[in-house]
């Protein structure tokens, strides 16, 4: 059903001004603050209210006031635009939406789980009101308020349902938003076997690795998965761990299901201020966190400079740490390390980056994502190969144990030079080809 958007912008607007009073109220009164839920449940008796006085107010003018169907279809836009993400929700409700792509408020474009690519309805009236929209979710999404406006043009920040937004504006003709939905949030390595993303083989495999605590580097393109993989990583780490996660916005949420990971500290990477003050970087967080007695250290996606301080990391004790990486192979790991360890502090040069690599790195997971035209164009994201480090002469050492099959999922190729630390977690290979 449409609904008037305008009347949604102006019931907003009403019940955040009747929220933030009794906010002052309570404050003035010595209460204390409402907690998330109930704020949200008075919310809702406030949009009650409103829609009340409007309706009554058009029977006063001799109009007609909205259908109960019209209303339920108000009360639910004025609650997303409080507290969701405005008239993006729908789509975010939409459990089959995989992506969507704004470029400006009325070009909307998303992308299905099945394959499909559709053009949808503008997502607000205007550019102006896109960005204020973007403006809104960036002060209360993550642990500190984001800045979105012509000195900070870009942004990256995890939505209430776990998606991943990322804005640009005055770097484009018309603010673009890209939108990767996390469609599975508690995922473990036997859905990702069931589903194809991996065989069955390799799922065990990887459980053994982890509780073996192997230090695992997952590599792949833009949207190939690997955040979804690190999260069923992650749910194999015995439930007693106390593990800390360092991201540049938060998206893994492990801190979210205490029944598998009751100890968890989610580090945020920190942006300056509008005076060019405030920053925490992710090299230092990575630091800050092997002060805070971790089991294990998982950063979310490594980008940059951190990689050094993250492979330090790794050699010193710090067994079983999880990452992501870009990159288009599993051998092109370790030359991307190496770019980003000549951008660090340290200046480290190519032969001592290949040295600290093959000390820190076990494993190198490569996932990656391919139209599957037999299936109608469906995409298909799948891991295809796991490579080992084996040692350095020069250059990191290496040997693909698992490579692609004939439909790109990977079997087992080599022998593992660290098979008697997994078959004690249940790991016995099936053979090798």
């Amino acid at each position: 059903m449409s609904i008037d958007h305008s009347l949604v912008k102006r019931f907003r607007q009403e019940v955040g001004d009747r929220l933030a009073h009794q906010r002052r109220l309570d404050q003035a009164s010595g209460l204390p603050p409402m907690s998330g839920e109930d704020e949200r449940q008075f919310a809702r008796a406030l949009i009650a209210q409103v829609l009340e006085e409007y309706a009554r107010g058009e029977i006063g003018v001799g109009r007609v006031p909205p259908t109960a169907e019209e209303e339920e279809a108000l009360a639910a836009g004025i609650h997303a635009a409080l507290f969701g993400v405005g008239r993006l929700q729908p789509l975010l409700d939409d459990l089959d939406v995989e992506n969507i792509d704004i470029n400006g408020c009325d070009r909307v474009f998303v992308g299905y789980a099945d394959g499909r690519e559709e053009m949808q309805e503008p997502v607000a009236e205007s550019d102006e009101e896109l960005i204020e929209l973007i403006q809104i979710l960036a002060a209360y999404s993550g642990l500190s308020s984001r800045p979105f406006d012509t000195a900070n043009p870009q942004l990256d920040l995890r939505l209430p349902d776990g998606s991943r937004l990322s804005a640009v504006m005055d770097v484009t003709v018309r603010p673009a938003v890209s939108i990767r939905r996390a469609r599975l949030g508690k995922v473990f390595l036997s859905d990702l076997a069931g589903n194809g993303t991996l065989t069955p083989e390799v799922g065990r495999f990887l459980a053994a690795a982890v509780a073996a605590r192997k230090n695992i580097m997952i590599a792949g393109s833009t949207n190939a998965g690997k955040t979804t993989l690190l999260r069923a990583l992650a749910n194999e780490i015995p439930v007693h761990e106390r593990l800390i996660t360092v991201e540049r916005a938060l998206e893994l949420g492990l801190d979210q299901f205490p029944e598998l990971h009751p100890n968890v500290v989610a580090f945020e990477q920190r942006l300056p201020n509008s005076e060019g003050q405030g920053e925490i970087s992710m090299a230092e967080l990575v630091r800050r966190s092997l002060r805070m007695n971790p089991s294990r250290v998982i950063v979310g996606e490594v980008l940059g400079d951190e990689i050094v301080t993250m492979l330090n990391a790794m050699t010193q004790g710090n067994d079983g740490s999880l990452s992501t990486i870009h990159a288009n192979s599993s051998m092109e790991v370790f030359n991307r390390i190496a770019t980003y360890a000549l951008q660090a502090t340290e200046r480290l040069p190519i032969e001592a980056t290949h040295m600290l690599i093959a000390g820190a790195i076990d494993f190198v997971v490569f996932i990656e994502k391919r139209n599957d035209y037999a299936q109608g164009g469906r995409l298909r994201r799948y891991v295809s190969s796991v490579r080992e480090v084996t040692g350095c002469d020069g250059r990191v050492l290496s040997s693909e144990v698992f490579r692609p099959s004939p439909d790109g999922l990977a079997v087992p190729h080599a022998p593992l030079s660290c098979l008697d630390e997994l078959v004690p977690h249940g790991y016995v290979p099936g053979g090798w080809g």
